[in-house]
This record gives C-alpha cells, structure tokens and sequence, in this order.
C-alpha cells in the first residue's frame, strides 16, 4: 500500500522532524522546503485558529496543493492568555525560545506558581473537499511556571 503525500506548510524543521517521527508508518510528511517552497508565509492574524488557517489557505491558493498547516501557542491565564499567537515572538523579532521564557518569567515574578499550557490548531485544504478545520487541542495537562 503507497503512503500519502501530505505538504506540511511549514518552515519549522524542529515541527517537521517531530511529525514525521510520529506518523512516517502512515504518511510521507513533505515539507516546504523539500517541496521546493521557499515562501515566508505571515502570521498575521490575532488568532492560533486564523493563523492556522491562513497558512493553509495561502499554499492552496498560491500553489494548488493539498496541504495542511499549524499553528501553535503557550498560553499563560495569568498573563491574560499571553503569550499566545505572540509565542514565537513575544520577546521581540529577533528573540529565541530563552528570551522568551526569560520574558514570561520576569512578568510572573511577582505571581505564585502558575498552569500555563500549549494550544495548537491544525487546519487542512484539500481540492476535493474544499477547506476543513480540525478542532483546536490544547495541553490539558496544566503545568506550573516557576521561577528558579
């Protein structure tokens, strides 16, 4: 039996290694790059769930190919849900994965031990059918920030 093709629309390797480590008995995970996509696709939405979409959306539309996309985020109840959609970003452009935890610890430094979790929205589009969107799924498994 041949596996399907799925385009991940993404340029994260870390997201693309994880997914193919997970389901390479079922599927073949093609990435942007190995799909020879060299496209920055934005983020420009206030919403993990737009921005999933949009990233599917913009393959589809600009190449016409059946792909699916992620977006994910950690959200912090006691910073008001941030950092959210800003995850990546929330220590500014050019920050990395410390900076930003260096950052969401020194805003609940005044706070108790809180739960933060990850959420992540998967979104597909496919000629057949037209767009999906499979329902978000967050990290129930709340998980205490503490500072050290």
């Amino acid at each position: 039996m041949d596996k399907q093709h799925l385009l991940f629309a993404t340029n994260n390797a870390n997201k693309v290694a994880e997914l193919k480590n997970i389901i390479s008995d079922q599927y073949i995970i093609v990435s942007l790059k190995e799909a020879g996509i060299v496209d920055d696709i934005p983020e420009p939405y206030p919403t993990i769930e737009e921005n999933a979409q949009h990233k599917a959306n913009f393959i589809f539309e600009k190449y016409g190919l059946d792909c699916f996309s992620e977006d994910t985020g950690l959200i912090v109840p006691a910073l008001n849900g941030a950092p959210g959609v800003h995850s990546a970003r929330y220590a500014g452009p050019e920050a990395n994965a410390d900076d930003n935890l260096k950052k969401i610890m020194i805003e609940l430094k005044d706070k108790a031990p809180c739960p933060a979790y990850f959420k992540t929205v998967i979104a597909y589009k496919l000629i057949a059918t037209g767009h999906n969107m499979i329902h978000p799924h967050s990290d129930t498994s709340r998980h205490c920030l503490r500072i050290e």
